[in-house]
């Protein structure tokens, strides 16, 4: 079982949390350097943010539908990143997980890092009697994957490796506003639909307990 530096951040700024990610991967891949093996350092923020879009490294700026002014008016912000993945929203009512960890010291690969997360998601979710999965040629977790119809994201992914350095991560949606994913692509789909927990039951959710769902979930898996 794990032990996760967990850090609850709160609501904070995107530019702000992201280079606050960048001097902890900064500090974990130094640790590397100087002992010569992999690092047992981590930290696990856990966030929400403002409403902003992100756009990863291979993403396309088409699929942000809507123009500058139009993004001031629903007081949104957009950023290009270095994430893998293409665009993404972040707002409040979502919680995002950015694991910093050293894939070496966990000996595992990206790939299974993901799908790590993924399995945590879906455990997490599975608490409130949400069946996700994954979707063939789809990172994330999905609710009625295997049913094009009907197929939702509940939660997205997308990280950054940086000698064996993780870090973005998962953004859940808990009580997220869902109408600012009308105004994207999400993650380059033009077919499928996004939802939330709060959707999903019809209630809104105590974010508190899904952060320590999530923790626990999490431990377990790594």
């Amino acid at each position: 079982m794990a032990d996760f530096n967990y850090e609850d951040i709160g609501l904070k700024d995107y530019k702000d949390c992201w280079n606050y990610q960048e001097k902890i991967l900064e500090t974990v891949q130094a640790d590397k350097k100087a002992t010569h093996a992999p690092s047992e350092r981590n930290r696990f923020l856990l966030v929400e943010h403002p409403h902003v879009y992100t756009l990863g490294k291979s993403g396309d700026e088409h699929n942000l539908l809507i123009h500058e002014d139009f993004m001031k008016k629903i007081e949104a912000t957009y950023y290009k990143i270095n994430r893998g993945g293409d665009i993404t929203y972040h707002g409040p009512g979502q919680l995002v997980g950015y694991p910093i960890i050293d894939l070496e010291y966990y000996k595992i690969g990206v790939r299974e890092y993901i799908e790590k997360m993924e399995d945590a998601i879906i455990a997490t979710i599975g608490h409130y009697g949400l069946k996700g999965s994954r979707k063939e040629g789809a990172t994330g977790v999905w609710l009625d994957a295997e049913i094009p119809a009907k197929s939702r994201k509940i939660c997205a992914m997308g990280v950054r490796v940086s000698r064996y350095v993780t870090m973005h991560g998962f953004a859940l949606n808990v009580n997220t506003d869902l109408r600012y994913f009308n105004y994207i692509n999400p993650c380059g789909f033009v077919t499928y639909g996004v939802t939330s927990i709060e959707k999903e039951l019809g209630r809104k959710i105590d974010m508190k307990e899904v952060k320590e769902l999530v923790k626990e979930k999490f431990n377990a898996i790594y």
